[in-house]
């Protein structure tokens, strides 16, 4: 069965192109030619369509947030899911291309609400605020039309991203497969890390999740946990908690 695929949105700026498709499903937001920054269900905004963002809630097993900061905006699918799943919670997502926050709000059914913050700014730039707020959890998810912004694999960022959260908090990270091999990304996470899980996804992702405290709950624990939250996440978590590792292995 062919599918129709409709251009909702195209639209260029300095970094390059915008562009919004509609397969009948799922709208796509897009930064390149055969390329997927967001996938969102219409009939169900807040289930996360992708592996990579779904092992970033890998993290809800270890923490209940109530403050996050978002850093990279996409589509909102993080937002959304978030908002839906934790009632109260308080988010801020920073996003550089106004367009992208203009797609995202009017396209993707990101929520409006008193509890969430957008800002158009560069991350790099928004994290050297001495003012900010501490979190609980920092997701970092900076991609352009070539793939990741390099910007959030220096020690410098993981520092400054560390300093920003609250002495239980946690550090989610979307990487590609080579990152694996960064060293300075590693000693970095090692530095101001000391619990560091990793999941390898089926598309090549490579998810960070690092706790300043060490999570002491068991394998049995955290299977329990992952089946509870599974129905709510509208994803079967568990799936991905079987693929995390601890950094190294």
């Amino acid at each position: 069965m062919q599918v129709n695929i409709q251009t909702l949105h195209h639209s260029e700026d300095e970094f390059g192109t915008i562009t919004v498709l509609d397969d009948g499903e799922c709208r796509i937001l897009a930064f390149a030619p055969n390329d997927e920054q967001s996938r969102c269900l219409k009939s169900a905004p807040h289930v996360l369509q992708y592996e990579y963002t779904q092992a970033m809630l890998l993290v809800l097993l270890f923490c209940q947030p109530k403050r996050v900061l978002i850093l990279g905006l996409g589509g909102g699918s993080l937002v959304t899911a978030l908002h839906r799943h934790i009632p109260g919670i308080h988010i801020t997502a920073v996003e550089l291309r106004a367009t992208v926050i203009e797609v995202a709000q009017h396209f993707f059914q990101m929520p409006r609400s008193k509890r969430l913050q957008i800002i158009q700014q560069d991350a790099d730039d928004f994290l050297n605020n001495a003012e900010l707020r501490k979190v609980d959890v920092i997701f970092a998810d900076l991609y352009h039309g070539d793939g990741v912004d390099h910007v959030q694999l220096r020690a410098d960022f993981v520092a400054r991203c560390a300093a920003n959260l609250k002495e239980d908090g946690w550090l989610v990270m979307n990487c590609w497969t080579e990152q694996r091999e960064d060293p300075l990304l590693r000693d970095a996470l090692r530095t101001h890390f000391t619990d560091i899980r990793t999941v390898l996804t089926a598309s090549k992702n490579w998810v960070i999740l690092a706790g300043k405290v060490p999570d002491q709950q068991t394998t049995r624990a955290l299977k329990n946990t992952a089946e509870h939250l599974s129905a709510s996440l509208g994803f079967p978590l568990i799936r991905v908690l079987m693929r995390s590792r601890a950094l190294g292995e």
